[in-house]
């Protein structure tokens, strides 16, 4: 790929922000709201914050001391663990971004409806998506950095709304209603209680920061290899500030009983209460804008993983290919293909931006964890580190964050999890194909004992979905 055609730090900084801030942060208020009250949130930023934050030096550390790995999430897992547990990551992390995009632009109608009632209506709504996912498509073919470019502007756009809302909200913040039941106990700091309430916002903090590895992801398209990690920190340090603001500071704006009852986006309807009408017109603008310029930025992530794994081998040929802009069109192709099948889908289902989300964010914690243990490999067993380099912070950094990725997969709950095996297990075949075309024997043991677990619990899904015990979208 010649250098013009590459991405420098703003644009990588872009795709890392604009993956992040979707449609999750004009949620936030009362997604947060729903299981926890003030002293619990500000508890599961403070988890999240560390873990991410250790997540994000471990994708920096990785990227310098492993340059040659292109794929970010998928090549680390593969280079740590072997074919097959590469493969899942690339598998999980694919899943990941295709879903969160049928969330995406499922929400989006909903933000347009304010202004254009009649996608209040799920068929024009299912109809407008299909629009935007096309049309995205077919400027992701026109070339990576093109698209790229577009995401960077997108991404100034959607900071504006939100920091007048900011703005506004600390004006009219009520500290004694902030403090009002700070703990949600009652009174004094319970630990069952609290840690419960911690436990219901990882899967709202965990969405609201996937994309903490978008640099990654594309760092063999990016200019400078430092400038990869030093992206993704820079990226992650700006939304945790807003994040956490724009989540702690509505409580002292509204009564979290109130919040909770609020319609999406309800950030327009707070600063609607704060200043009037325009308040709700602003943010709603900002969150078509913000879900735009995030589905532009994960379909250019969800094409990008396939095409890497698929020219390393562990996925088959036919999402190898590429078109003369250098842009993974077979791959993209049967992204925006399934995209299109679960909008169909929504059709005929109660499926909500939650549920999908949920199951989006579940599906990722797979690349997130064995990223984690590769940072903690490689600074134990010393590999990549000069023989008298201290790998005394990298250790600490790789196990925080493999800790943060097994309390995420905790915190995901077992119904959301055995959904994910639906999805995963029909990943084995691509993998076995893959391998046949190299002629290579596609399960060791130990992954064929991996293989059937994943199968198994994909049964076990379909049988208490059909018994009704758990619900699917």
């Amino acid at each position: 790929m010649s250098e013009d055609k590459k991405l420098g730090f703003f644009a990588l900084v872009a795709l890392v922000v604009g993956s992040m801030i979707g449609g999750g942060v004009f949620s936030l208020p009362s997604d947060m709201a729903q299981g926890a009250h003030p002293g619990a949130i500000l508890l599961g930023w403070l988890i999240t914050g560390v873990g991410m934050i250790t997540l994000a030096l471990a994708y920096q550390n990785l990227s310098l001391r492993k340059p040659e790995l292109d794929g970010g999430v998928y090549s680390y897992a593969k280079a740590g663990f072997g074919d097959f547990v590469g493969f899942n990551s690339a598998w999980g992390y694919w899943l990941s971004a295709w879903l969160g995009n049928v969330a995406y632009v499922t929400l989006l109608f909903g933000a347009i409806s304010y202004f254009i009632p009649a996608f209040g209506d799920q068929k024009f709504a299912v109809a407008g998506a299909s629009v935007v996912i096309w049309g995205i498509h077919f400027l992701v073919l026109r070339g990576v950095r093109e698209a790229a470019i577009v995401n960077l502007v997108t991404t100034v756009a959607k900071l504006v709304p939100l920091l007048v809302f900011l703005a506004f909200i600390l004006l009219a913040f009520k500290a004694d209603l902030f403090r009002a039941d700070f703990w949600g106990t009652g009174g004094a700091f319970q630990w069952g209680q609290v840690m419960e309430q911690v436990r219901s916002t990882m899967m709202v903090t965990l969405w609201v920061f996937i994309g903490i590895e978008g640099a990654v992801v594309v760092s063999g398209r990016a200019k400078e290899r430092r400038d990869v990690g030093a992206a993704t920190v820079v990226g992650l340090l700006g939304t945790l500030a807003i994040y956490v603001l724009i989540s702690a500071v509505s409580l002292g704006v509204l009564p979290r009983e109130q919040l909770t009852k609020l319609d999406n986006p309800t950030t327009a309807y707070i600063l609607e209460a704060v200043v009037g009408p325009w308040g709700a017109t602003l943010i709603n603008l900002g969150l078509i804008v913000s879900l735009l310029g995030a589905t532009l930025g994960w379909t250019l992530l969800a094409a990008e993983i396939p095409f890497v794994a698929a020219k390393d081998g562990v996925l088959p040929k036919l999402f190898a290919g590429e078109n003369e802009k250098g842009s993974p069109k077979n791959s993209l192709w049967i992204t925006n293909g399934l995209i299109q099948l679960f909008l169909v889908i929504t059709l005929f289902s109660e499926s909500t931006y939650q549920a999908l989300y949920t199951i989006a964010s579940a599906a990722i914690l797979v690349p997130y964890l064995f990223s984690a243990l590769y940072q903690l490999k490689l600074a134990v067993t010393g590999e990549a580190y000069g023989p008298q380099e201290s790998r005394g912070r990298d250790t600490f950094l790789g196990l925080v964050a493999s800790v943060y990725a097994l309390w995420l997969i905790y915190a995901a709950g077992l119904e959301y999890l055995l959904m994910c095996a639906i999805l995963y297990a029909p990943g084995a075949f691509f993998y076995w194909k893959a391998k046949n075309e190299a002629g290579q024997k596609a399960f060791r043991p130990f992954e064929t004992l991996v293989m059937g677990g994943l199968v198994a619990a994909a049964v076990v899904a379909l049988v208490l979905m059909q018994r009704g015990v758990i619900s699917p979208l």
